[in-house]
Parts: C-alpha cells; sequence; structure tokens
C-alpha cells in the first residue's frame, strides 16, 4: 500500500515531481485548506509538507493518527507546534539552508533602502514631485559598523557580504565560539555591547520563549542615535510599539521589517505612521531560486524518510544518515536494551537518567544512541509502540526525568563502552555494555562484572553468597519446566553478596518467582523482558 502525502501550500514543479516519482508514494495537493478541513482529512495521510501558509497545530497532530512526518519548504518552522509533534512521535524536517542566500539579500536591501531612503523618494517620484534636496542624506555602507543577532544559515551569509561591503562586524551568538567567530571575521560582544556600538542592528535568531521582544523598549534606548534596525527573521522579536515610538522622537535613523508580530499586520499599526519605516510583506525567502531550492529540497527528505528511513534536517529528532544507522546500528540496540534494563531494575521516582558513550564510539553522534537508551528506558512504561525517539525526550521530561549525555575517549579493556544510569531519591542503577561482533553484551550490572547476553528474557538475582544457592535457583526453574539458555554470576567478596543473571527460553510465571523470592539466600528477583 502506497505511502500518502498531502501538500497543503504552494510547492515548485521541482519538488512536487520528486514525490510524484517516488514510487511507494501517492501525492495530494490541496492548497488553502481551512483548518477545520485539515484536521478532518490529516487523518489519512502518512506525511504532511507545508511553507508557512498552513498552520499545523496541536489540533492536527491529534487527529493525525497515521503521520510520520511533517516537512517544511523553508527554514523557519514557528507554524508548526513542534511539541505537540514530538508527543506525537512525528518528525519535522525544514529546509534550512535552501533560502539562506536570499533572505541574506533581502536583508542587504532593506539596508540599501533604508541608508538611501529609496522608497519614500521611489512615492516622491511618482507622486510628481523631484525632492533631491530631500533625500540628499544618504549614508553609504562603506565604513559602517553592522551588528548581526545570530550567525546561523542566514547570519553567516549576511556577515560574508557585508565584509564585502567594507563594513566592520559585531556579532552576538552565544553558541559561537572565539574559534568559530575568528573564522568568520567577526568581533563577538554582548547583546548590549552591539546595540551601543553598530550603525546597523540585523537580527537572525528564531523565536523562541526566551527572544520574544528581544529588542523592547531597553534595548532601544541603548542603540546609537540614527542607527538602523532591520528584521527579516521572525516577527515578535522586537516590541513594534516601542519601536514606533522611538522612530517618532527620533532615536533612530529607520527600521525595516519584512515580519511582523501578526501577520497580516492591522491597517492602522503605529510604525506605519513613521516615514522611515520601510517593510515588505514576508518576502524574505520568495525568490523563485530560494522557492525552488528550498521545496526540492525538503520533498527530497520526506521521500527518502518514507522510503529508506534516512532523516535529515530534522529540527526535533537527530539526523541520521543511512550510512551512520549501519555504523552505530549495534550500538543503538545496545543503548535500548540497556536502558530497557535498567528502566526495569531502577526504583521509582527517577529524576535522572544518564548516558555515557565512552572509547572508539564516543567519536561518533552520540546523540542517537542516548536517545536508543532513553527510548528503551521508558518503552515498559508506555502502552506498546507509544515511545520513539522523537518523543522520548518530551515524555522523559513530563514524568520528571532528565536526560544527560556524556562521551569519554577512554574504555577501559574495551574498543567501545556504553553506560546508563538512572538515579533517583532511593539511589540508581547502572548498567555497562558493549557490542562483541554485533551483538550486545552486559559487561557490569552496579557494582557487579559480569558477562551476559542482552537480549530476550532475563532472571536478574541478587543472593547471600554461601554455597548452594545456585543448586537451588536450577532446581525450583527445572521443576518448572522452564530452560535456562545461559548463566552469567559474579560476587561481591567484600559484602558477601553475589549476583546471578539467567537468560531463560520463556518468561517465568509469577509463582515461580514467588518461589524464588522465598528461598533463603535470595534477596531479591527481578524477571526482565530485553
Amino acid at each position: 500500500m502506497a505511502l500518502r502525502v498531502l501538500v497543503s501550500d504552494d510547492l515548485s514543479q521541482e519538488g512536487l515531481s520528486v514525490l510524484r516519482k517516488a514510487e511507494g508514494l501517492a501525492v495530494d495537493v490541496k492548497v488553502g485548506l481551512p483548518p477545520a478541513d485539515l484536521v478532518a482529512i490529516i487523518g489519512d495521510y502518512d506525511a504532511l509538507a507545508v511553507r508557512s501558509a498552513t498552520k499545523v497545530t496541536a489540533q492536527v497532530f491529534e487527529a493525525a493518527k497515521r503521520l510520520k512526518v511533517v516537512g517544511r519548504a523553508g527554514v523557519g518552522v514557528d507554524n508548526i507546534d513542534l511539541a505537540a509533534a514530538s508527543r506525537r512521535g512525528v518528525v519535522v524536517m525544514n529546509a534550512p539552508g535552501g533560502s539562506a542566500v536570499t533572505v541574506a539579500e533581502h536583508t542587504l536591501a532593506m539596508m540599501f533602502a533604508l541608508a538611501r531612503q529609496i522608497p519614500a523618494a521611489t512615492a516622491s517620484v511618482k507622486s510628481g514631485k523631484w525632492e533631491k534636496k530631500k533625500f540628499a542624506s544618504g549614508h553609504e555602507l562603506s565604513g559602517k559598523t553592522l551588528g548581526v543577532v545570530g550567525t546561523g544559515n542566514i547570519g553567516s551569509v549576511v556577515v560574508d557580504r557585508a565584509h564585502g561591503l567594507k563594513m566592520k562586524v559585531l556579532a552576538y551568538d552565544p553558541y559561537v565560539s572565539a574559534e568559530g567567530a575568528a573564522r568568520m571575521g567577526i568581533e563577538l560582544v554582548s547583546l548590549e555591547d552591539l546595540l551601543r556600538r553598530a550603525d546597523f542592528v540585523t537580527l537572525h535568531v528564531p523565536l523562541t520563549d526566551a527572544t520574544r521582544n528581544l529588542i523592547g523598549e531597553k534595548q532601544l534606548g541603548l542603540m546609537k542615535p540614527g542607527a538602523f534596525l532591520v528584521n527579516c527573521a521572525r516577527g515578535g522579536l522586537i516590541d513594534e510599539a516601542a519601536l514606533a515610538k522611538a522612530l517618532a522622537a527620533g532615536k533612530l535613523g529607520g527600521a525595516a521589517f519584512d515580519v511582523f508580530a501578526t501577520e497580516p499586520p492591522a491597517a492602522d499599526h503605529p510604525l506605519f505612521a513613521q516615514p522611515n519605516f520601510v517593510c515588505t510583506p514576508h518576502l524574505g525567502a520568495s525568490t523563485e531560486e530560494a522557492q525552488a531550492a528550498v521545496a526540492l529540497a525538503v520533498c527530497e527528505q520526506l521521500a527518502d524518510y518514507l522510503l529508506h528511513g534516512n532523516v535529515r534536517n530534522a529540527v526535533n529528532v537527530p539526523s541520521v544518515s543511512r550510512e551512520l544507522i549501519e555504523l552505530l546500528g549495534p550500538f543503538l540496540t545496545l543503548g535500548e536494551r540497556l536502558g530497557a534494563l535498567v528502566g526495569q531494575l531502577a526504583a521509582e521516582h527517577m529524576t535522572e537518567f544518564r548516558v555515557t558513550v565512552a572509547g572508539a564510539i564516543s567519536q561518533q553522534p552520540r546523540r542517537p544512541i542516548a536517545l536508543a537508551a532513553l527510548r528503551g528506558l521508558l518503552s515498559h512504561a508506555a502502552e506498546a509502540g507509544q515511545v520513539n525517539d522523537v518523543n522520548a525526550p518530551a515524555i522523559a521530561a513530563e514524568r520528571g526525568i532528565q536526560l544527560v549525555e556524556e562521551r569519554s575517549d577512554q574504555a577501559r579493556d574495551f574498543a567501545s563502552l556504553v553506560t546508563v544510569t538512572a538515579r533517583g531519591p532511593k539511589g540508581e542503577t547502572t548498567a555497562t555494555g558493549t557490542v562483541f561482533g554485533r551483538e550486545p553484551r552486559l559487561l557490569r550490572l552496579d557494582e557487579f562484572e559480569v558477562e551476559s547476553a542482552a537480549e530476550g528474557v532475563l532472571l536478574v538475582l541478587r543472593n547471600e553468597d554461601v554455597p548452594g544457592v545456585i543448586g537451588q535457583i536450577g532446581e525450583t526453574i527445572g521443576t518448572a519446566g522452564l530452560n535456562i539458555a545461559r548463566m552469567a554470576l559474579s560476587r561481591r567478596t567484600a559484602r558477601k553478596e553475589a549476583l546471578a543473571i539467567l537468560n531463560l527460553d520463556s518468561p517465568a510465571p509469577a509463582e515461580v518467582l514467588e518461589k524464588l523470592r522465598a528461598l533463603p539466600p535470595i534477596r531479591d528477583v527481578h524477571q526482565v523482558q530485553l
């Protein structure tokens, strides 16, 4: 049966042809669906392709029982409820590189328009006037200081082009290292310092709770008199009412927006009354080249994910290629089984789950292994099939469990190791394993060193280290007609405590577990399913 793809916004024919030519996909194009209609039909689709017009809300995800992936032809995903997507286990992909040059060029166009008063001069000439003296007080960009807030895909292109204009570039970006700044030829400064020193300020950050109204009355007050402010990123980054007041008071030389907090903005928006305000209707990514590029990219990504399982440019799950999956595959299985083991042995009210990769495997991305381990941890506490790599962090957060990821170059006695630790108010449970060939092996459980196959049904028994215990265990299990496939033993001499891990061919009934617990030397018994 073909996988169904719904395209609900305008995409280029180049992109649509990728989906239509892919064997195993059936494509429906239904542009301009009202929200209620989208909710009504989304349950029939495995994938959804959108631009910025379609709002993929929590209600859409709730109705999307089959939905596996949403592809956004563009960079911003603020029209998609990422929390709801993650909770439902839906991958959300975007096309971050396709429109970077286009948006950066639009930013520069806005800067030139402000500096040379081009929109106002155009309107003047078209009205029959020739006000050369009025518009003769423009500014060169060459030699000016540009402040770039955010140096990601788009911001970095703006930086590159600004260097070509002989501008000095300051940048505020808490995620860029000193080495990265040096490579880009920028001076890293605080946001406050940038605002005080820059002649032009341009924003290139996503809209989040932390960045909403990033530039407000206080920040506007820090800017140089006559400075220019440009926002071609996301509406809501700037307090629009505060900016209107600053422009009206003559504090700034001008401002230019391609985006607004509410789109379209109201006809009586206070910024529209300011003669030194320039705006466009969210055109930053709207060139023929960019639209073709982002549509083609996201459609290729959707097809690749649906047909081959490759994840690229996902915003709520690590991007993992088929080649990397092949390399990490055994360690993903190991991580999932160690997580499942610890999840079934750990005490209640877990607060932290720590995943450490060590040795050679630590040179590869550790996030997929951590997510596999977290998925294993949660899989026995949720409905079957409910937990996957996308929604596992959200489910863990709902349960008050913090995921901590670590790496180490050293893996004592082994080429690679994975260690998982579940912590809570009653203590912690730790399991360490590796891969022999391509088979996962348990090497350590808490303080016991052991070598056991991490698969199938395991009986984990702790007992007093006294003679005869193994015989009693074997007799109890044998009498019940259960077969022991493997047995691994370990001991802590100082505490006279021992550990036995038995791989069974089939689960032990509850009455057998109770008989084992009733044996005098036995301290505790757990049956684990991996």
